[in-house]
């Protein structure tokens, strides 16, 4: 009826034709969701995946599975419903999915690929860096089991590019949260905070930052200090200041270290004159 109004009003050829086969192919997904014919179901989901219907064919598989448990079948439909989840952003049960057929098919030829999207699909519930980084350190350690498990897959690039990008992120995570006690002026907890971060992370790319930042805190931290703490407290700013421009001469941070080290020079011959 709606293809006979349509044709009435002369609405162009090409959108009767994609219309006649939209409902066409609806009727036939309503038709093998309800069916009892588990190769109806099966060539269906299949076609939808191979055209990129993950949506649909993902309720045909999730039928299938259930249908299929325990019989042979079961392995190649398990890993297809995964990667259906994936393709439709459904993260965590994609990874769960994954998880649940590596642990069932340890041997399977498709396990080395499971493994990787499982690990992905962790990776893909990484958070922004200034939210909490929970579900990053889980992320972190489902690259790390794939890249211990599986040294010479196909996808160690990405894997080891992916685990990267997160390190750096809780690395940013850990520096922002431990310069935010600069912020509030809390520069005792700003030096212990910074200190903890940098021997956590050894290798991390704001090591330079975070030295500055301590430096800056610990200079104020001394300056502003009564009598009896400021002499040893000016010393361990100066020798902050000559260990990070030992590590960094050409450090972009150094003129303002420099001027804050001139303060503290100039603090210091005031108390030793005094």
């Amino acid at each position: 009826m709606v293809l006979i109004k349509l044709a009435a009003m002369k609405v162009p050829h090409y959108l009767i034709v994609s219309l006649l086969f939209l409902v066409v192919g609806c009727s036939d997904f309503q038709k093998a969701l309800k069916s009892e014919d588990l190769g109806v179901k099966n060539d269906l989901a299949q076609s939808l995946y191979d055209k990129g219907d993950y949506r649909r064919a993902s309720q045909l598989f999730e039928q299938l599975k259930g249908a299929y448990r325990g019989k042979p079948q079961a392995e190649r439909i398990v890993f297809f419903y995964a990667n259906t989840l994936l393709e439709t952003k459904r993260y965590i049960l994609a990874a769960y999915e994954f998880e649940t057929f590596v642990k069932a098919y340890p041997k399977s030829q498709k396990a080395d690929e499971a493994y990787f999207m499982m690990a992905y699909a962790y990776y893909m519930t990484s958070p922004k860096y200034s939210l909490d980084q929970t579900d990053t350190f889980e992320a972190l350690d489902k690259l790390q089991e794939f890249i211990d498990r599986y040294p010479q897959s196909e996808h160690m690039e990405d894997a080891n590019a992916m685990a990267q990008e997160l390190r750096i992120k809780t690395e940013k995570k850990g520096f922002e949260t431990a310069k935010q006690y600069n912020t509030i002026r809390d520069y005792k907890a700003s030096v212990k905070a910074l200190d903890n971060f940098i021997a956590d992370n050894p290798g991390t790319s704001f090591r330079e930052a975070a030295l500055v930042v301590q430096f800056s805190a610990m200079a104020t931290l001394a300056i502003n200090s009564v009598a009896y703490k400021k002499e040893k407290r000016l010393e361990d700013a100066k020798a902050k200041f000559d260990n990070f421009k030992r590590l960094y001469p050409e450090s972009t941070h150094m003129e303002e270290a420099q001027k804050l080290m001139e303060d503290i020079e100039q603090e210091i011959r005031t108390f030793a004159s005094n």
